[in-house]
């Protein structure tokens, strides 16, 4: 009886002899996972933890003399300034635009491209090749191509338009950088998509061919719920990648015309570095996080799982 109560221990005790690898797992596992966290800790909290100090604090422009605390005042100097809060409100719009604008192309042409389309391998190459080229790069052939004397205003006067001014003009400026943004985001997220949608089992699609279910009904119904996760994480990485847009602005508007562009990344690049004000352009990186996290937030509560 004494030897059968014992055998449970002696076979654990036998396991772990058997496993005489596991220190050695131990071992790599931490060394692969402490330079994660060493980068996570140098490249993302203590930047943070910084970011926020600074924005407490106050000092003349140009650094030579020490910084003191203040408070909330740079928060309060930034809310109380008009020309801030067009900027706040700037960002939000362009966000609140091009974020589904993005998501719901790259999830089209994903579902597209996933079914029997004749050479889809070649499709979706086309579609990802803007993806290849360097931002600052695509952003000069968009400037380029927007030029008053452009393509794209050769093309509209051969159709018989009238020229616009596109990058030139307050009330085209901020849609042009949407379209070079989304020329170039469209693509990345579609890749994202597509590995989603085909890991999704085939045999609820097959049940619902058999249900008779049109593209519309097994789009909305099947494809999204489905979906969640992946589309989760391209919504939360899309937002993020459009708050912090910047070399678009920075070569091709500068901000302008009349700051119809002037985004709050960018807005925080020339408090600090134009204008010199390090403390307030921190105060406005922190505000641009928050603001971020906010959206991230929502995005959670709008597609998050029902459980049982």
């Amino acid at each position: 009886m004494s030897s059968v109560t014992k055998s449970p221990a002696r076979a654990t005790s036998a396991t772990r002899r058997r496993r005489p690898g596991a220190g050695r797992e131990a071992f790599w596992a931490v060394v692969f996972i402490v330079p994660v966290l060493l980068a996570l800790v140098v490249l993302r909290i203590i930047p943070t933890i910084t970011a926020v100090a600074s924005s407490l604090q106050t000092a003349p422009p140009g650094g030579l003399l020490p910084a003191t605390f203040n408070g909330l005042g740079n928060y309060i100097q930034l809310f109380g300034d008009p020309a801030f809060l067009h900027t706040v409100g700037l960002t939000v719009f362009f966000n609140v635009i091009i974020n589904p604008l993005q998501i719901l192309l790259a999830l089209l042409i994903a579902v597209l491209l996933t079914r029997n389309v004749a050479a889809k391998g070649v499709w979706r190459t086309m579609i990802f090749i803007p993806v290849t080229v360097p931002i600052v790069g695509s952003s000069i052939v968009w400037a380029a191509a927007l030029a008053p004397n452009g393509p794209v205003n050769a093309l509209i006067e051969a159709l018989g338009g009238q020229p616009q001014k596109f990058l030139g003009s307050p009330d085209q400026a901020l849609w042009c950088i949407m379209v070079i943004a989304s020329w170039i985001g469209i693509g990345y997220w579609m890749l994202f998509l597509i590995s989603g949608i085909e890991a999704l089992p085939e045999d609820v699609f097959e049940a619902a061919r058999l249900d008779r279910s049109g593209p519309v009904r097994t789009f909305f119904q099947i494809t999204i719920p489905l979906l969640r996760r992946p589309l989760l994480f391209v919504l939360v990485a899309d937002t993020v990648a459009n708050f912090v847009l910047f070399a678009p602005i920075q070569i091709l508007t500068q901000g302008g015309p009349q700051s119809s562009t002037n985004l709050l990344m960018f807005d925080a690049y020339q408090t600090t570095y134009t204008y010199g004000s390090t403390n307030q352009g921190s105060a406005e990186i922190v505000i641009l996080a928050a603001i971020m996290l906010v959206f991230v937030l929502l995005q959670f509560v709008l597609l998050r799982e029902e459980r049982s």
